[in-house]
């Protein structure tokens, strides 16, 4: 049982996941969150991540680091991504192991399911076809994730689980254009939109891909109620159980963003669409007691707050 008083290392503090983790476990009282930057810890190098961890003697791990984007970057960039993923994880996880620690979580992601595979996704569809080829580095290094930790419970009877979050979005996330994904881009585009007076958004592809998307709070908050929660099997999904196209989406945060002007929206035909529909089936994550509570253009609201003090967007 993880208690306020057991250390607890939040591995990528500083990223999107890893700060609200940090942000919700001080909320909730824990004392002894260990934290160490890229300067003072190299997640990549095996022999760091092994002494650091037996140095600290955490409790509980979370491992919210790894290598993100969007479609552009994961189709631009599959070595970096495959290999700086499966490095961070496997160095963690069976550092863990070589230290004792029996408790972590694995944040994996939503695209590890099969590109074309039945909707809602279940836990059970993993595996069950092609993956989607604009993130398929990506995702097969999460796959090799879970699969590690699922084998070290076989073998050497620990407890690491994995969550499956859908899109996420809100404070500390990336907002380049380019290499982010495409709810953070959609709302930088927007804020441009904006603050260059244009009359017209363009979209990539067609605007009718679907996306589920989960407030950043909503995750960490599953994050650590799982964390002292046994469930079936060592994956579970965590989402809102909602998606809406991205013209949708784009319509929402136009409507909050520039309430009193008609923008005309173009797609970007040369543009991939990625995953036509992307919605997960959460109803073990309501089985055993956990579902979002946040509302969707509260934290839109919010998470354009926090783009705004980013000075190198402004």
């Amino acid at each position: 049982m993880i208690s306020l008083k057991s250390k607890i290392y939040v591995a990528g503090h500083k990223g999107l996941v890893g700060s609200a983790i940090v942000r919700k476990l001080k909320q909730k009282g824990y004392k002894k969150i260990l934290l160490a930057d890229k300067s003072k810890l190299d997640l990549t190098n095996q022999s760091q991540v092994y002494n650091f961890l037996k140095k600290k003697k955490p409790s509980f791990i979370f491992i919210a680091a790894a290598k993100v984007g969007g479609i552009y970057s994961n189709n631009k960039y599959p070595a970096e991504f495959i290999n700086s993923n499966l490095c961070i994880q496997s160095n963690i996880i069976h550092s863990s192991y070589l230290c004792g620690i029996q408790n972590l979580i694995f944040l994996g992601s939503s695209c590890v399911y099969p590109r074309m595979c039945k909707q809602p996704i279940k836990e059970s569809y993993l595996l069950s076809g092609e993956l989607e080829k604009t993130n398929e580095a990506y995702a097969i290094a999460k796959i090799a994730g879970i699969k590690m930790c699922e084998s070290y419970n076989l073998q050497y009877k620990t407890s690491y689980k994995c969550i499956m979050p859908t899109n996420t979005f809100g404070p500390n996330d990336n907002y380049d254009k380019l290499n982010s994904h495409f709810f953070p881009a959609l709302i930088r585009k927007i804020h441009e939109v904006k603050n260059k007076k244009k009359n017209e958004l363009v979209l990539w592809g067609n605007g009718l891909a679907k996306r589920e998307i989960i407030y950043v709070d909503d995750l960490a908050d599953a994050c650590i109620h799982f964390m002292n929660k046994k469930f079936k099997g060592n994956i579970i999904n965590i989402g809102t159980g909602k998606d809406y196209s991205i013209k949708e989406y784009a319509n929402l945060i136009l409507r909050l963003i520039i309430p009193n002007k008609k923008i005309k929206i173009k797609y970007d035909l040369s543009k991939p669409n990625g995953t036509p529909r992307k919605v997960l089936n959460v109803s073990l994550a309501k089985k055993y007691g956990w579902k979002y509570k946040t509302n969707l253009e509260n934290t839109v609201l919010e998470t354009y707050k926090n783009f705004l003090t980013i000075k190198r967007y402004k």
